[in-house]
This record gives structure tokens, C-alpha cells and sequence, in this order.
């Protein structure tokens, strides 16, 4: 780090000299405007003009006939997650059918990215959602939304013999999975362009924030989907007392997700805390269903598996409550 003495001139105007290696990098000449930023630790962010556009974080990818098509699938994944706006993918020859297909894939499952030019040798793929549209709160409410009636439906689904609703709670997987890679997309976009985080009223801290919710809450609606799978295998096969039960830890599991976001919007640091509490009520609950299916033979294997995936989501929400607190400590 460089320390440059302020200078006063005309008697009244602050004066410091500007580094001549950053000036000549971005091509600065006299006259140019540049724009000063005052940040909330008090330093200030100097940005020339030109940068104020940011530009668009770029990757490209050759590609040939012997490309995997679910190899290229997660490539794209991880440049979008990881914040490129624009993705080139290219091939010497004629773009064999399976890129097309693994790029089609990409672009129907992620938010925002579209093909804007198809040539038979390139493709180009553009991020057309702006940040500004999905905000971060928005987008973990929804992933919130999900995943608790992914839940619901689980349960619902074992109470009711419906195979149908248990094979819907495993499909919808994917939807909670898009809304987690966008977050992830615009975290990482907001860690690189300061003024898009000025522009949103969102701090990196609390961009941090919302972004670890949003892992926490794909990884609930994993267990709501592995809760599916293992509700199949069982539906028509278990007695009410035990399907009673399993409700009922359910329902508890729910109740701390339910609170854990209650605390956040009503800023109740007492009542987040409570929650991380009522997790040793779930465990106790999910140890005593487990101890009582030992004798269930076959079926008490994905019993187990439904009784895990239902305290998971408990711990996990628990964990919610914990960044809940610590957000509320960096806001006040």
C-alpha cells in the first residue's frame, strides 16, 4: 500500500496524487472524469468513468466431437455460478449435436442466461437478467417457499398413499436448484462490482449473508426430495402409529424452519435464539422413531432415511437461526 501526504490548494481545496502506474492502466487522460465513492469503513473507492459500466465478466469454451455433453452441462453451470454474464462456446468444425443439446439444457434450466448468437461453429450465451429484478431477499423467499411445501408434500403424500405427490416432491428439486445457482451467480457478481452492491443497498456482508441462506435452503430442499424417494418405499407399508409420528417430528422440523425466517423479518435476536434451542426437542423426537421401527424389518431402512432427511432439515434450519443472529448484530 502506497501513503501519499493531502495537500491543500487555494486554501481551501483537499488535494492527493493519484498512482501514475493505475492512471496509465486504464488509459486516463486530463479531463477525465472520475467517480469517488464513500464507503461505510470510511475509505474511499476511486472508479474512472469508464469502469462505472462494469464490464461483463467473459469465458469461452472449444469444444469438439469428442466433448461430453454432461461435462460441457457443468462447465456452463460453473462460469455462470462464478459470475460470468457472457459464455462463448466455440468448435473448429460444424457444433456437434450433442453441445447443442448440453447448451440448450444449460439455458432452460438456469435464470436469466439465453442463446443470443448461433452460428455452426459458435454459440454465445448472455445473462438478460439484471440484479436488480431478482433481489437476494426475493430470491431466498421463494427458495423458502419451495422447500417447505416440498416438505409438506412428502409427508402429505406417506399420510395419503399418494405415489404421484411423492414423485412431484422429487421433480421439483430442480426448481430450488436454479434459484441457488442465481443466487450464487449474483453473489459472486456483487463480490467484483462494488457499485452493483452500491446500487441494490446491499452490502458484501449482507450479500454473504443471503447467499449462505441460500445454500443452507438447497440443501433442505435435497432432504425434502430424499424424503420423497423414501416415502415410495414405503407408502401402503407402515402402521399410523408410526406415520403419526413421523408427522409429527415433521411438523416440528417445519415449525423451526417457520420461525427461523420469522426472526429474520421481525429483527427478533431472542426469538432466533430460541429456535436454535427447540433442534434438541426434534432430535429427541427423531431418536425415539428410529429406536421404535427397529423391529420393522426391510422397511425400517428408508424409515431411517425419512427420519434423517426430517432432522437434517431441522438442524439446517437451526443453522439459519445462528446467521439470523449474526446478520442482526451486523445491522444494529
Amino acid at each position: 500500500m502506497e501513503i501519499r501526504k493531502v495537500q491543500i490548494t487555494g486554501g481551501s481545496s483537499y488535494v492527493i496524487t493519484l498512482p501514475k502506474e493505475w492512471i496509465k492502466s486504464l488509459n486516463i487522460k486530463k479531463n477525465d472524469s472520475l467517480g469517488l465513492i464513500v464507503q461505510k469503513d470510511g475509505t474511499l473507492l476511486v472508479t474512472p468513468d469508464k469502469v462505472i459500466e462494469k464490464k461483463r465478466k467473459q469465458k469461452e469454451y472449444i469444444v469438439d466431437a469428442d466433448t461430453d455433453k454432461t461435462y460441457l452441462f457443468r462447465l456452463l453451470v460453473g462460469a455462470y455460478v462464478m459470475g460470468y454474464s457472457d459464455i462463448a462456446i466455440r468448435s473448429n468444425e460444424t457444433m456437434p449435436p450433442q453441445i447443442r443439446e448440453a447448451i440448450r439444457m444449460f439455458t432452460q434450466i438456469a435464470i436469466g442466461p439465453e442463446i443470443v448468437d448461433e452460428e455452426p461453429n459458435l454459440f454465445v450465451v448472455k445473462d438478460l437478467l439484471s440484479p436488480m429484478e431478482m433481489p437476494f431477499e426475493k430470491t431466498v423467499k421463494r427458495m423458502y417457499s419451495l422447500v417447505e411445501s416440498m416438505h409438506k408434500d412428502a409427508i402429505k403424500s406417506l399420510k395419503a398413499n399418494n405415489k404421484e405427490l411423492a414423485q412431484n416432491v422429487v421433480s421439483r428439486d430442480f426448481e430450488v436448484d436454479r434459484l441457488y445457482w442465481l443466487a450464487t451467480h449474483q453473489y459472486n457478481v456483487i463480490l467484483t462490482d462494488i457499485l452493483l452492491s452500491k446500487k441494490m443497498g446491499l452490502s458484501q456482508e449482507e450479500a454473504s449473508y443471503f447467499f449462505l441462506i441460500s445454500r443452507i435452503l438447497e440443501r433442505i430442499g435435497d432432504h425434502a426430495s430424499i424424503l420423497g424417494e423414501n416415502v415410495l418405499k414405503v407408502i401402503g407399508k407402515l402402521n399410523p402409529d408410526i406415520i403419526q409420528d413421523i408427522e409429527s417430528a415433521s411438523t416440528l422440523a417445519l415449525d423451526i424452519l417457520s420461525k427461523s425466517f420469522e426472526s429474520h423479518f421481525k429483527k427478533n435476536i431472542k426469538k432466533a435464539n430460541e429456535n436454535i434451542d427447540a433442534v434438541d426437542k426434534l432430535l429427541g423426537k427423531c431418536e425415539e422413531i428410529n429406536n421404535k421401527v427397529l423391529n420393522l424389518g426391510i422397511e425400517a431402512i428408508p424409515v431411517v432415511y425419512i427420519v434423517e432427511s426430517i432432522r437434517r432439515t431441522g438442524e439446517y434450519s437451526g443453522d439459519i437461526s445462528e446467521l439470523t443472529i449474526n446478520y442482526l448484530i451486523l445491522k444494529n
